[in-house]
């Protein structure tokens, strides 16, 4: 009787771990907040876990707190809504800061990831000083070869961290899928820098074409910058 209970525990226990998985420090495309960071992402079958922090940068009367109406949106824009959070208070009561540079670590938990989506938004739909994250990554695997392409960028090395980010584009066409906005901006600010304007021109154009969601907002990050086709 032992003998099968310990069978049934260690089943019970490959079926819940078999279903698990920790991104530590996502890529993402744009965010609202400088100093707000995912630190990691656990997805189990029964729930998402965000955790975050965000640091305070003013010299006093710093605060910050997250509207009960958070969601995760899927790249077909769907939705899954925060279902509790740990860590911070919720809007209209806030945290305030006490000195410069302090932290504050907090978790948002949302409904099991849809599908073993990839990418998704993290967004706060409220009125005033909202946070959001679009395309964040939530493949270990692809975040492992951005990370690589990204650590050429800051090396100096932008030609090269430019051809592996085109690289991990003709993945997602090879696949028929569309390629997500963070590879779009990467290639695109990345030639610009190396003066390629031939190719920032028409990674920009198919950016500008595609039917990836906020594609418009991607467009004008970068007119932001000054990069305009």
């Amino acid at each position: 009787m032992k003998n099968i209970l310990l069978i049934i525990f260690i089943l019970d226990l490959f079926t819940t771990t078999g279903h698990s998985q920790t991104i530590i420090k996502p890529n993402f495309a744009l965010k609202s907040h400088e100093t707000l960071e995912i630190s990691k992402v656990e997805i189990t079958a029964q729930k998402t876990v965000i955790f975050l922090s965000v640091e305070n940068l003013r010299s006093s009367g710093g605060y910050f707190c997250a509207d009960k109406n958070i969601f995760m949106i899927y790249r077909d824009g769907t939705r899954s809504r925060l279902l509790s959070s740990k860590g911070i208070p919720v809007c209209p009561d806030s945290y305030k800061f006490k000195t410069i540079g302090e932290r504050l670590d907090f978790q948002l938990t949302f409904p099991p990831l849809k599908n073993d989506e990839q990418w998704i938004d993290l967004i706060e739909d409220c009125s005033d000083n909202c946070f959001s994250f679009y395309g964040v990554c939530l493949n270990n695997e692809l975040n492992k070869k951005i990370d690589e392409a990204s650590l050429l960028a800051e090396n100096g090395k932008p030609a090269e961290a430019s051809a592996d980010f085109i690289k991990i584009a003709n993945s997602f066409d090879s696949k028929n899928s569309e390629v997500p906005g963070l590879i779009y901006l990467n290639i695109i600010k990345l030639s610009q820098e190396t003066g390629n304007t031939t190719r920032a021109s028409e990674w920009y154009n198919k950016l500008k074409s595609s039917a990836i969601p906020e594609g418009d907002l991607y467009i004008k990050h970068l007119n932001s910058q000054g990069i305009i086709y």
